[in-house]
């Protein structure tokens, strides 16, 4: 195929996914308002039907991913470990490097089928975001305003009402609090330096308050911590764009089962706990730049069907009656009509390339910018 025919079938297949998603995702929002009714009658019938909802947009990304782009993920752990992932509640620690890190910790999730149940600590600005914001509010997500003296008492509530959760779920918290950037990393080692920590060459210095809360009010519900470090081959750097764009990249993620017993729960041994854990998470990235490779078991584990096949039903039941709309219409030879058939698709477009803007590094948050000013988590 030339580049021209190339450009414009990839430009197609942009739109065609952007009105899919846009449009299923609305659906589905719309859906999960009406199942607010559940709530006061049966509350786990409420969650459970919302884990389903919530698979069905999430899986979407996840599906460009592993099907569109074809990223592959091998995963280092423990064989041991391995046999109880899917099995158990746990809190998932993930480094903050790359745009594409959350969606990778989805895909994480999804082989081992807590995608839709699964939770995270995200910032509240995200609640307000159509589709994953709003999908993320009925899931029960924690926000955080990311000003410890205000999030204290929600965090925890939020964190609490999880216990008596019906699905099996992965917390995921990102503790560094803000994706890494060679500035924000020079301001925190400096924070680092005035607090008499080892310094970390490539992470930040963990935000250790949410950490320690959400185990606490967590524990004897979760049976371990997976603490997750990932990376990709050939200094590759990983966009969500590239992912729309069909581009390939080759993740690593390391994976290590912690039990959670083993997880202080003073909150300031936990502090002195979680330091050490990313100054282990330092020391696993620099071997990983020298050798390539991470400890462990190296496991690719098989794509499951279900995200492709959500997909398909989506796009079967929204695209075709657009096809017949849009032959119509051409039939008809209305220019307004045509015009504003296209304006959708491009509404569409622009919708998804706003949620990929606000995972891109170069107009990613200022948190972490301004040195310690105000306290850290």
């Amino acid at each position: 195929m030339d580049i021209i025919g190339f450009l414009k079938s990839q430009f197609i297949c942009h739109l065609l996914f952007s009105y899919v998603f846009i449009v299923s995702g609305l659906i589905i929002n719309f859906i999960q308002l009406f199942t607010l009714i559940l709530w006061p009658f049966n509350k786990q019938l409420f969650r459970k039907i919302n884990c389903k909802l919530a698979y069905c947009i999430s899986s979407q990304l996840v599906m460009l991913l592993e099907w569109w782009s074809g990223t592959t993920c091998t995963l280092y752990t423990d064989l041991q470990d391995y046999q109880k992932y899917g099995k158990e509640n746990a809190i998932i620690i993930l480094n903050h490097n790359f745009e594409i890190d959350f969606l990778c910790g989805w895909n994480f999730c999804e082989k081992f089928g807590t995608l839709g149940s699964s939770k995270a600590l995200a910032k509240k600005e995200l609640s307000y975001m159509p589709i994953i914001g709003w999908m993320w509010y009925f899931l029960e997500i924690v926000f955080c305003k990311r000003k410890w003296e205000e999030d204290r008492k929600t965090v925890m509530q939020g964190l609490l009402n999880l216990r008596d959760y019906p699905e099996k779920f992965w917390f995921m918290i990102q503790c560094e609090g803000t994706r890494f950037t060679e500035q924000k990393h020079q301001i925190s080692m400096q924070v680092a330096e005035t607090k008499g920590l080892p310094k970390l060459k490539h992470h930040l210095l963990p935000r250790t308050k949410g950490f320690a809360v959400t185990v606490q009010c967590l524990r004897n519900v979760v049976s371990a911590v997976y603490d997750c470090t990932l990376n990709f081959r050939n200094n590759e750097n990983p966009t969500l764009l590239g992912v729309l764009n069909g581009k390939k990249y080759h993740a690593d993620l390391y994976v290590r089962r912690i039990a959670l017993e083993e997880v202080p729960e003073d909150e300031q041994e936990c502090s002195n706990w979680l330091h050490k854990l990313y100054q282990e998470k330092d020391s696993f990235q620099e071997e990983y730049y020298r050798t390539g490779t991470y400890p462990g078991t190296p496991i690719v584990p098989p794509r499951r069907p279900w995200t492709l096949l959500n997909m398909l039903f989506w796009a079967l039941l929204l695209l075709y009656p657009l096809f017949k709309l849009l032959v119509n219409m051409i039939s008809s030879g209305s220019s307004l009509t045509l015009a504003s058939f296209a304006s959708v698709f491009i509404a569409a477009s622009v919708g998804v390339r706003w949620m990929i803007g606000v995972t891109e590094i170069n107009k990613g948050s200022t948190y972490g910018n301004h040195g310690n000013k105000g306290k850290r988590k």
